[in-house]
């Protein structure tokens, strides 16, 4: 366990602030000589702190060489790395500049990349990684704005000299912090209603748009966590999400700025199961993949064990249920369930917490579905998932279920001052202080989505009677059959994907089609381990395929493609997927079920373009890409026919 603070309600300081950089250095002043950020400087090395002081200081040096460079308020940087340190003290040097910062997401073509530069048209590009850098480099041909490409390393700008003359070493930004006085002249240009950042939407529908979030969208945003969440001094996490993402960057980064709470940031993605036992985090925020892989990966181990360790774990998870049941409903549990219960956590619950360091005492999701079933588990073991929901274009997060306030299956109910209604067409509209101010160079793009003040979101839901919100889906996904039934693909493709540990994805498709069918695609890493204890795969191969994974969880090579596809095509696997498909339409109405599927030999990837940085599938891109076999499906003597 890592060294924090006291165990004292935090001083939210973004209710004080007048900008984040501001907020910055309140926190600087009031936490100096506390560690505001733990990380290792070399693989298998000790976590060491770095102090509020040490981090604005270093922060406020790049402030300085941004201002050197001659850039003024309100101009554009951006940033391309890992979520390390030197991300955050890039971003926070911009904003102590008075500069919107723009984040990029790793493993971007140069294409991408210079589609993100031209469009913001940023002025300088800090970017870790020789491969990154170079491709960075490309992308920057032609680019006239762009005055200045930053590596991260001494040693990669000093080999690179003279490939680019706009190449600067990372040592022209680490020289003297700004005074007191140059910074408070710098953060007196900036208003709460200037842009702060630009954040580039996933582009699941078309090319990425730049929502523009102000400094004042940001405070009032976590000026308003005291209503909905407790956070202590002592408080520490772990943070591995991409902070190109906007959950990574306001609620976490920024929102410890405004608490003072500490940070770990992880060695790599793949490392997050190993080190979160050895950080022993009290808060734990991700995306909802990750616990959909952590669901998987128990359900997984525990198939293996002898029968008796399969019942005790049935059992307990089932009395586990009917506490949380009775909890949320505000009943009272029996002496009897609580006695049985305390049993389960000795027996069970405790060894699960304890893969995930054994001191989590909450957890956070949002940003796409997740199955309720999941949900029950984590919170029938002792680990509370507050289910959230927001999107980008409202500064991240309008609802969360929150301590004493939750129904799992719903997003919970809006943060004060924030505002809900659905439109005619089933549309949620949101209003309030933190809805963005629009998208960068495309007011036509804004005009339809904030229309008399409202934020149109394009998901489709509804409002229980107490006010909570259930999300049903996009509003340009929806399917709506040859019939004319209108159905929800996120609520068929979760029905199925929850079933077994061997689904990674399920795409519904039967727009304009007499009824539904499906891709299922598999998960790599129990698809490679249900392989070699039958003897499909060599061990050799399946650790030489897992090391890639934890290297890089998101990436799907080659390699792994052609392992999987031996694999997929046992008649055992394909028989188990479809028992999965029978048992999830078993919880879906008749004209929801999936009556054909097809089970691909790998599962999606950003290498072949279903998926976005953040690991959404791109729906569009999947139908176009899979149009021959949607149609075979629809043909007499399609695979994997269910009976109707």
């Amino acid at each position: 366990m890592l060294p924090t603070g006291p165990h004292v309600p935090v001083t939210h300081l973004a209710r004080e602030a007048t900008s984040i950089g501001d907020m910055f250095r309140r926190r600087a002043e009031r936490s100096a000589n506390r560690p505001a950020i733990y990380e290792k400087k070399e693989a298998g090395g000790r976590f060491q702190p770095i102090t509020w002081r040490q981090f604005y200081d270093r922060a406020a040096a790049i402030a300085r060489g941004l201002i050197e460079l001659g850039l003024q308020p309100g101009e554009r940087i951006a940033i391309l790395g890992p979520t390390r340190s030197p991300w955050a003290c890039y971003d926070m040097g911009a904003q102590l500049a008075g500069l919107v910062s723009v984040g990029i997401y790793p493993k971007q073509t140069p294409d991408q990349i210079r589609y993100l530069l031209a469009h913001s048209e940023s002025r300088v590009l800090f970017v870790d990684g020789e491969d990154e850098v170079r491709n960075a480099m490309e992308a920057a041909r032609g680019l006239q704005q762009l005055m200045a490409i930053v590596p991260w390393d001494e040693a990669l700008a000093a080999c690179l000299q003279g490939v680019d003359p706009r190449l600067l070493p990372p040592s022209r930004f680490a020289g003297d912090p700004l005074t007191a006085a140059e910074c408070e002249a710098r953060l007196s240009m900036v208003s709460r209603n200037d842009t702060a950042l630009i954040i580039y939407t996933s582009g699941t529908t078309g090319p990425p748009k730049g929502a523009m979030i102000t400094h004042g969208n940001v405070l009032s945003l976590l000026g308003s966590q005291t209503d909905v969440l407790t956070f202590y001094e002592d408080d520490l996490s772990l943070s591995f999400l991409p902070m190109a993402h906007a959950a990574e960057r306001i609620l976490a980064c920024y929102g410890r700025i405004s608490t003072g709470t500490t940070v770990a940031y992880a060695s790599s993605i793949g490392s997050v199961l190993t080190e979160v036992t050895e950080v022993q985090p009290t808060i734990f925020g991700s995306v909802p993949r990750l616990f959909e892989k952590a669901y998987a990966r128990i359900l997984s181990e525990i198939e293996k064990k002898p029968a008796a360790v399969r019942r005790l774990f049935n059992w307990a998870l089932a009395v586990g249920k009917r506490r949380v049941a009775l909890e949320h409903a505000g009943q009272m549990v029996p002496a009897t369930l609580r006695l049985q219960c305390a049993l389960a956590d000795r027996l069970v619950f405790r060894k699960v917490r304890a893969a995930f360091g054994g001191r989590v005492r909450q957890m956070i999701t949002g940003a796409a579905p997740i199955s309720p079933e999941i949900l029950r588990f984590f919170w029938a073991v002792g680990l509370p998932i507050y289910e959230a929901y927001g999107m980008t274009e409202a500064t991240v997060i309008t609802h969360l279920n929150r301590p004493g306030a939750v129904r799992l299956g719903s997003v919970g109910r809006p943060i004060p001052p924030c505002e809900h209604k659905i439109a005619p067409d089933g549309e949620i509209l949101l209003r309030g202080p933190w809805i963005f101010k629009g998208y960068f160079k495309d007011e036509a793009a804004t005009a339809q989505t904030i229309v008399d003040g409202w934020l149109h979101t394009g998901d489709i839901g509804r409002v229980d009677e107490d006010g909570y919100l259930y999300i049903t889906d996009r509003k340009k996904h929806l399917i709506v059959t040859a019939g004319g039934k209108n159905l929800s693909p996120a609520n068929i493709e979760q029905a199925i994907k929850a079933e077994d540990p061997l689904i990674s994805h399920v795409h519904a498709h039967g727009d304009r089609r007499p009824y539904v069918t499906a891709l299922v695609a598999p998960s790599p890493l129990e698809t490679l381990e249900w392989g070699l204890a039958r003897g499909l795969l060599s061990q050799q191969e399946v650790e030489a395929r897992m090391q890639e994974l934890r290297a890089n969880p998101a990436a799907r090579t080659e390699a792994l493609c052609r392992a999987m596809a031996q694999v997929v095509v046992h008649p055992e696997f394909r028989q188990r997927i479809a028992e999965a498909v029978r048992r999830g339409n078993a919880k879906l109405a008749h004209v929801e079920q999936v009556r054909r599927f097809h089970i691909l030999d790998r599962d999606f990837s950003q290498e072949q373009g279903e998926l976005t940085p953040t690991m959404k599938v791109k729906r569009k891109e999947v139908e176009i890409r899979h149009a021959a076999l949607f149609d075979a499906l629809y043909a007499d003597g399609g695979e994997q026919a269910l009976a109707p």
